[in-house]
């Protein structure tokens, strides 16, 4: 054996002193005499971009992660060249890069206080096992700051003194602080000083991230590849960093069908039909709300994406209408391994067009799923994602399918060590071609990709519905996801929390978790509380393996089923307010779901609490996690809530005992707020909806709240045929009035509002609407303070003693 021992070793290298600075327009180049440069790119004045090379040149700037639709200008940009840095400054933001290593100290702009600064700042490692280097970016952490975000980590929220990897993985049966699990969304959160900033690091190679673990004063991020490519987002209230991280990433191209947001019931499988009918048929006798119905791989011919199993769906198209008759969409699941079979016409239409993945010395990536040996579609391809989402023309427009699930797509691979690929798996990447190395991260987010355009083409002109199980940064672009196969443990009901949590705050808010656990059976308590979670959560969907026994809200007992309905109608009563808030999301990246600390990051005992949670602006959750309990302790944020149940007001800022057997968990209403409310329904569109329940929470002060409508399918709204309506509260001791603003041309077919006042501190003796006194026999004011006035008001003013 021939050894070089000319080779050096070298360890980490860094970049030496600036010898060149130029602009060009938004991009600032700084170059140094060891032939690294840093571009920095002014996005917008909360957002910059820090870039770098080792060479002196840039390779060809592209990335599956950032939105064509992404925000970009800024309203000032001044650059001074200092005696020891370069002083870039927006009206956000002041940046200073030192001239003697390249490293970066970021400021306010309005109080000059540090925000961020770069400990060794960049450095990289050569790898000559790869070629190309290592990259690595490490900056200081402050005494007292936290970090939030990336993804779908199965840990508590605060992420202070743990290391992580991002590395896609089909990861059963997962638990706690197991990592990588299925997604990889390198974007953190940090909060220093009560104001927040964000980090995305775009680099799609299996990446790291070490928040004080290593090192107590030290965070970093490194990746086995790829360029040191990060935004650095300033808030500095971190709900604006959650939402211009999810700007720049992009928000979902549309609001999901309202039918997306009932309840869903899948297993490891409905099959035959029979089954399936009988599943849906107990739904509608027993009177639980249910939306879709879900069919897992056995629906198929021999597990053939595309097919049909004709002995147990002798005539899907028909099954399909008769369910929907029933009020049932059907989801179906299509996985990325395609069986190798040469008479299989989606195998001989990717082997005639050359769209399997290959190897890197010529054969095609051969890998067993559940048909036995398969191939797999390169979807960083465009030819191949158009003609992926061509093959939906039959399930979806013939068959009448209304949604597609997209599992093992990590992708996942059976009986080999790594679960995955080999790294020498060679990728177009949309013509930057690469090994599996850099792509692995990015596969299931172009294969969600190329099933939502392919459901979007042929469900026109209904709106598409998509589920990935693995996901990159910008995923949430085109789909919902789920948290993966879990298990029905009441630990697994705690990470299905957090993660529910984390996802919104790393841009993914249509998010939700097997309700019940995917492995193992759930007891009647567990499954109970885990659907008093779930109504609260974005996607929500009970899923199991089917192994273990049945898991349909009439599986336990009576009362389990008696309290399951119970919830699940909560859920339907509450779809106006979920839909707004998904609106809010749609339109402004705000998340769905928000942690205490995303709520109030001013108070710091918000910063290490991850059970409770606010859902949409105005609710307030806390979830019942362990069994036999009778009521838990939680922290209520500052402020002052109603107890949903009682209506008793409490006062927050503080942890208090709650009470919660089990048909309950800890719910709140912030004062003030005006929350919509449907009437219950078996399906949505079940019935015409005449008459809008607002629940009306008094509150001593001003509060603002919205309600958003439009046809809950189709896309008429993108043309201003919507509803969105403000109301203003007012409270005062003797008086309450509510003004209303109504903007859009759609116009709901429900004529009436049905205003339910909770803790109203006077007894109402005189109503004016419009300035015109109306007879309180007429409102038919009852002993629960109720009213019902016309959907058209603009002021209502109640008057009291």
């Amino acid at each position: 054996m021939i050894i070089n021992t000319e080779l050096e070793q070298k360890g980490n290298l860094f970049p030496s002193k600036i010898v060149a600075y130029r602009k060009d327009v938004d991009t600032l180049y700084f170059s140094t005499d060891n032939d690294v440069v840093l571009e920095m790119t002014i996005v917008r004045d909360s957002v910059l971009r820090f870039r770098y090379t080792t060479t002196g040149t840039f390779e060809k700037d592209f990335s599956y992660a950032i939105t064509k639709y992404a925000s970009k200008g800024y309203n000032l940009l001044e650059i001074e060249e200092e005696a020891e840095s370069y002083k870039i400054t927006t009206s956000k933001l002041i940046c200073h890069i030192k001239k003697d290593n390249l490293q970066v100290l970021i400021f306010d702009a309005k109080d000059h206080r540090l925000i961020n600064e770069d400990e060794l700042g960049f450095h990289w490692e050569e790898s000559y096992e790869y070629g190309g280097n290592i990259v690595k970016m490490s900056k200081v952490s402050h005494d007292g700051e936290s970090y939030f975000g990336l993804g779908d980590k199965p840990v508590e929220l605060n992420l202070k003194g743990k290391r992580f990897e991002n590395w896609v993985t089909d990861s059963y049966a997962f638990g706690k602080d197991t990592d990588p699990i299925y997604k990889a969304i390198p974007f953190y959160t940090g909060l220093k000083d009560k104001k927040a900033y964000g980090i995305f690091f775009d680099n799609s190679f299996r990446s790291y991230f070490d928040f004080s673990q290593e090192r107590r004063n030290v965070t970093s991020f490194w990746a086995q590849g790829g360029e040191m490519n990060y935004y650095f987002i300033y808030g500095p209230q971190m709900e604006d960093v959650v939402a211009n991280y999810t700007d720049l990433t992009g928000k979902p191209h549309q609001l999901p069908p309202l039918w997306a947001l009932g309840f869903h019931q899948c297993k490891w499988s409905y099959y035959p039909e029979s089954t399936v009918k009988e599943v849906t048929s107990k739904f509608r006798e027993l009177k639980i709300p249910c939306d879709a119905i879900y069919l897992d791989i056995d629906y198929m011919d021999g597990f053939r994406c595309f097919t049909w199993d004709k002995n147990h769906f002798p005539d899907p198209k028909r099954m399909v209408k008769e369910l929907a008759d029933d009020g049932f969409k059907t989801v179906v699941i299509i996985d990325p391994g395609i069986k190798v079979d040469k008479d299989y016409f989606v195998f001989k239409e990717a082997l005639e067009n050359d769209y399997f993945c290959k190897r890197a010395d010529g054969p095609y990536m051969k890998g067993k799923v559940w048909p036995g040996e398969c191939y797999f579609p390169d979807f960083t391809h465009r030819k191949v994602r158009e003609w992926w989402s061509d093959l939906f023309r039959d399930l979806v427009e013939n068959i009448g399918v209304r949604g597609v699930w997209n599992d093992m797509n990590e992708p996942a691979v059976m009986e080999v060590p790594n679960k995955t690929f080999p790294d020498d798996v060679r990728h177009e990447y949309d013509g930057n071609r690469c090994s599996h190395r850099k792509a692995h991260n990015v596969y299931g987010m172009q294969m969600a990709r190329a099933t939502y355009q392919g459901v979007k083409k042929f469900a026109y002109p209904k709106r598409p519905f998509v589920i990935t199980r693995a996901a990159y940064s910008g995923t949430q672009r085109y789909c919902s996801t789920w948290t993966g196969d879990n298990v029905a443990t009441w630990e697994h009901l705690w990470i299905a929390n957090v993660q529910a949590q984390r996802m919104a705050m790393s841009g993914f808010s249509f998010a939700g978790s097997d309700i019940g656990g995917f492995a193992e059976q759930p007891s009647g308590e567990l499954f109970t509380r885990w659907i008093q979670l779930g109504i609260f959560h974005p996607f929500f969907r009970v899923h199991s393996s089917g192994d273990h026994g049945n898991q349909e809200p009439w599986a336990f007992d009576e009362d389990v089923t008696d309290i399951v309905r119970k919830w699940i109608e909560l859920r339907y009563q509450l779809l106006p307010y979920l839909y707004t808030t998904f609106w809010k999301y749609v339109e402004e990246g705000i998340p769905m779901l928000k942690s205490l600390v995303l709520f109030d990051q001013e108070d710091v005992h918000t910063h290490y609490r991850s059970d409770e949670f606010i859902f949409g602006e105005q609710i307030l959750v806390c979830p019942i996690l362990e069994p036999n309990a009778r009521g838990r302790r939680m922290f209520i944020p500052r402020g002052e809530w109603f107890n949903f149940w009682t209506d008793q007001i409490v006062s927050g800022g503080k942890e208090m005992w709650v009470d919660a057997e089990i048909e309950s968990i800890p719910v709140f209403v912030k004062a003030g707020a005006i929350i919509p409310k449907y009437p219950v329904q078996q399906y949505v569109g079940e019935v015409n909806i005449d008459e809008v329940t607002l629940d009306v929470y008094f509150k001593n002060g001003k509060e603002s709240s919205t309600l958003f409508d439009d046809a809950h399918d189709g896309y008429d709204y993108k043309k201003g045929r919507y509803s969105l309506r403000t109301f203003k509260l007012t409270g005062k001791s003797d008086e309450l009035i509510i003004q209303q603003h109504k903007e859009g041309k759609f116009d709901a077919g429900y004529q009436k509002f049905k205003i339910e006042l909770h803790g109203l501190p006077f007894t109402i003796t005189k109503v004016q609407i419009d300035n015109v006194e109306i007879s309180l026999n007429e409102l038919k004011i009852n002993g629960n303070n109720s009213m019902i006035i016309d959907k058209g008001f603009s002021e209502l003013h109640i008057f009291g003693n």
